[in-house]
């Protein structure tokens, strides 16, 4: 008897010892899990930063700030900043996009040369296009943000021929998405305005000046290729896109009146 409550104390006990121990993990786990996903300050880039860039210029014009990031997305940027004050004195080395963490190798005392200012993504060219105003969203593309690339012209389309059952193919004035998604590594200066000239259908001619400007893109050499030859024979658009945007191809839009209410 004395032995079977022995054991039984034994076996409270070592359940006893068990269950803290358990807990102690899961507590340490929970711990590590919190520390793992809690917010650092750090400084992070809220706009572009050209190489060559005074660091406290850009600091003092709200280009570079602390902001709070998760501290795994910190560590895995070596070299990431907490303070304002480490790097003042110094230059950015590199073009730094806005959203980029900051880290103490993007500055120093000289630009970093390289064969391309361009942060040109592997795999990739860089080509520029002429844009007016209008074709891109009115200046309010910068570098670093994405756009949808659209063509405009004589597209052959579908062209009802006046039965409910036969169409024909012609060429028509239409819009069509040429590329869903491009990176825009650039936007170069205005250029002196363009005049251009357009008719209505009533004969009425209507002269009006544009400006144009350099907008530099990066791209497959395939999708090089689509743009530049849409270039020479079509007017391009860009859209400026947002994680939110939806774009997707399709048969594009024409003069046709049916096609406007598809």
């Amino acid at each position: 008897m004395d032995r079977r409550r022995l054991l039984l104390i034994l076996a409270v006990f070592v359940a006893v010892i068990g269950t803290a121990l358990v807990f102690l993990y899961v507590r340490g786990a929970d711990s590590r899990a919190k520390s793992s996903v809690s917010n650092i300050q750090v400084l992070e880039a809220t706009s572009n930063v050209a190489a060559g860039e005074k660091y406290d210029d850009a600091l003092a014009a709200g280009k570079i700030s602390l902001q709070p990031v998760p501290k795994d997305f910190a560590v895995a940027n070596t070299g990431y900043q907490t303070s304002v004050d480490t790097l003042k004195g110094k230059i950015a080395s590199v073009p730094i996009f806005a959203g980029q963490v900051i880290v103490a190798s993007q500055f120093g005392d000289t630009v970093v040369a390289t064969s391309s200012s361009l942060a040109i993504p592997p795999g990739m060219i860089a080509i520029s296009v002429n844009l007016t105003d209008p074709d891109r969203v009115a200046g309010n593309i910068q570098n670093g943000q994405n756009v949808a690339i659209f063509v405009t012209g004589q597209l052959l389309a579908k062209a009802n021929s006046g039965t409910s059952s036969s169409t024909t193919s012609t060429d028509i004035q239409a819009t069509r998405l040429l590329l869903p998604k491009v990176t825009v590594l650039n936007v170069g200066s205005p250029q002196p305005p363009t005049t251009t000239t357009s008719t209505d259908s009533n004969g009425t001619q209507t002269t009006e000046q544009l400006p144009r400007t350099l907008l530099t893109i990066a791209v497959t050499q395939k999708d090089a290729q689509k743009v530049i030859v849409a270039s020479k024979a079509l007017d391009l658009t860009f859209g400026l896109l947002t994680p939110q945007s939806n774009v997707k191809p399709g048969p594009g839009t024409s003069t046709l009146i049916s096609s406007l209410f598809k």
